[in-house]
């Protein structure tokens, strides 16, 4: 199989598309649409965002250091992408996608409502890369949606049908293949029939 060689770039895709919640200490929220997010430390739960100084949004998480990511799913994409391509300069995105701002119980960034998850964060260092700077930050809350709960009281996030961001597109995700350690995990069946009585 022939490959090609290309000038360094991202590709490391697909990303999960978020909508990041933000607002400034006068009270003014915002939503922008970041795919350069990603996990970062398990103890502190950490997470980074990578958000270009130039966006709207920027400043209000420059300013006070907080802000709320939002899980996006199928239901949600054409919001996530409207708040991705228009400036909160310009539009009230919670008011155009009808998206409802709720009260998180660490951070004055407004929580979108009708995301099955929402991650409070709280920065803990900016770095300047380039043409993005990163927010490191650690998580302070996480809200999940009870109705994708099941009987023994398991998030099932597959269920919310989450997207994903590869090249300038969406995607719904897959069907299942597998859960982590799937390939060096005995099967129970053979365990069975091998030692079962006769």
């Amino acid at each position: 199989m022939a490959k090609q060689e290309w000038k360094p770039g991202n590709m490391l895709y697909p990303l999960p598309a978020v909508m990041v919640s933000v607002a400034d200490k006068e009270g003014n929220s915002n939503i922008i649409t970041v795919a350069w997010t990603g996990t970062v430390c398990t103890n502190p739960p950490m997470l980074s965002i990578s958000v270009r100084p130039e966006r709207y949004s920027y400043a209000m998480i420059k300013e006070t250091k907080e802000f709320v990511v939002n899980l996006t799913t199928e239901k949600l994409a054409y919001a996530t992408d409207y708040c991705g391509v228009r400036s909160g300069r310009e539009v009230d995105k919670f008011k155009e996608m009808h998206l409802t701002p709720e009260q998180g119980s660490q951070v004055v960034a407004p929580m979108i409502k009708e995301s099955p998850v929402n991650i409070e964060c709280k920065v803990k260092e900016v770095l300047e890369l380039g043409s993005h700077h990163m927010f490191l930050a650690e998580v302070v809350a996480v809200h999940v949606e009870e109705t994708y709960m099941n009987e023994k009281n398991k998030f099932e996030l597959s269920k919310a049908k989450p997207i994903v961001y590869s090249h300038g597109e969406y995607y719904g995700l897959g069907k299942l293949l597998g859960n982590f350690g799937y390939s060096v995990r005995k099967k129970q069946t053979g365990y069975k029939t091998k030692y079962r009585k006769k």
